[in-house]
């Protein structure tokens, strides 16, 4: 299921289409094919589809997930391991060398008819996206198996085996869920993912594969002791690994980590442990490892109301070097130009307030300015006022020296 938009769908196109040849041609009965979601939405819903590309096995009424990386050849092993028989027999014990070679991790059901049957084949319906199931009778097992009982189920892994215990491993489905990995992996992003569906905390030595240095040896070397020689203490709390690089485990812990170092996860609720003093030996990391099942190491991080926060301003700096990084033209362009724009409006607010307060000043000046001139007049209108008034004074009095000179006539 895909959509047309989806940048992640164009990507997998070219993978998708080499499937569907490689599937065509060696005859298998998996037919190939793909439907816009945006177009069939209905159908898109009916199948919980969420998010894009969504690949499913259709395999009568079930519908099986693809969770496993998006290349030919793991898109071809999963579609050949849904579609085939949900349990595979081992009939002899060359048979059973061959699938353990091909197979890193290999689950067996042992005996006959039995409930023990009945549960494993249940469970292999759900987990048969993630590996293989098989049958077989005892005496097609190498010599150096030993059966504490019949039925049974055994997982074949790190060069020898494990029976599958009821009382002390609990839930078929959850012990074969947590069984499913080697003890020791190289982890990387999509590893870390899948582990987090086993509950366990994810012991690993953060290093530089390219660095040959005795300190990054050492780690790793620790964490493979630790794994193989405490498989009884710790496997069913712990996986144990080394990861390349300490990028991804930086945006992850949203923290600069310097490798080589080690670090403990939580991904059930993004919680992580550092050891609080330098790991010399496989002693130091048994501690640490004590001290985190006990209680009394300091966890870190968790999924919070503050981590939150803080993981939301992570991502946002992050896109904002990354874009700078990628493109510095496109980052000042997307970012500059906002900015630019705001602090325009900004500064013509702040003007508009300043220079609207000196005109008011302004005008009210020049208001009084004329409203005395207006009163007053100027200094030549007041001088010829003067004048006139004189003029019409001294018209007066030669009036009346007239009249009085006319009387005394």
């Amino acid at each position: 299921f895909y959509a047309p938009w989806c940048g992640h769908c164009k990507k997998l196109e070219p993978v998708w289409n080499e499937v569907g040849i490689e599937m065509r041609n060696m005859g298998s009965p998996v037919k190939v094919g793909k439907m816009d979601a945006t177009s069939f939405s209905s159908i898109a819903s009916e199948f919980g589809v969420r998010g894009y590309p969504t690949i499913k096995l259709l395999k009568g009424d079930l519908a099986y997930n693809y969770r496993g990386p998006r290349t030919k050849d793991d898109i071809i092993e999963f579609a050949n391991r849904v579609a085939g028989p949900l349990i595979r027999p081992l009939p002899s014990q060359h048979m059973f060398e061959h699938v353990q070679k091909r197979h890193r991790v290999l689950f067996v059901y042992v005996g006959g008819e039995s409930p023990l049957k009945e549960k494993y084949i249940e469970v292999a319906s759900e987990l048969i996206v993630y590996t293989y199931f098989f049958s077989a009778s005892e005496d097609v097992l190498p010599e150096y198996v030993t059966l504490p009982e019949l039925p049974a189920v055994v997982v074949f892994k790190d060069g020898t085996y494990f029976v599958y215990d009821e009382y002390e491993d609990g839930d078929l489905s959850s012990w074969i869920n947590r069984e499913r990995f080697q003890g020791y992996l190289n982890v990387d992003g999509f590893t870390l993912y899948e582990l987090g569906d086993t509950g366990k905390l994810v012991a690993i030595a953060v290093i530089d594969d390219k660095n040959s240095s005795l300190e990054h040896t050492r780690l790793k070397s620790i964490i493979q002791e630790v794994a193989r020689d405490y498989r009884d203490h710790f496997h069913r709390d712990f996986q144990f690994g080394h990861m390349d690089g300490n990028d991804y485990i930086n945006s992850l812990l949203m923290d600069d980590l310097t490798i080589p170092t080690i670090v403990v996860l939580n991904t059930s609720n993004q919680q992580y442990f550092l050891p609080d003093r330098h790991i010399e030996n496989t002693e130091d990391m048994v501690q640490f490892i004590n001290s985190i099942l006990d209680g009394t190491a300091e966890a870190q991080g968790g999924d919070g109301v503050l981590q939150r926060i803080k993981r939301i301003i992570y991502d946002a700096k992050s896109t904002v070097v990354s874009v700078f990084k990628s493109s510095p033209l496109l980052g000042c362009f997307l970012f500059g130009l906002p900015l630019g724009v705001i602090s325009i409006m900004c500064y013509g607010i702040c003007t508009a307030d300043t220079d609207g307060g000196v005109d008011e000043h302004e005008t009210a000046k020049k208001e009084n300015s004329d409203r005395e001139l207006t009163d007053e007049g100027s200094e030549e209108e007041q001088e010829e006022e003067k004048n006139e008034n004189y003029t019409e004074l001294s018209d007066g009095d030669l009036k009346q020296k007239d009249l009085s000179e006319k009387k005394k006539d």
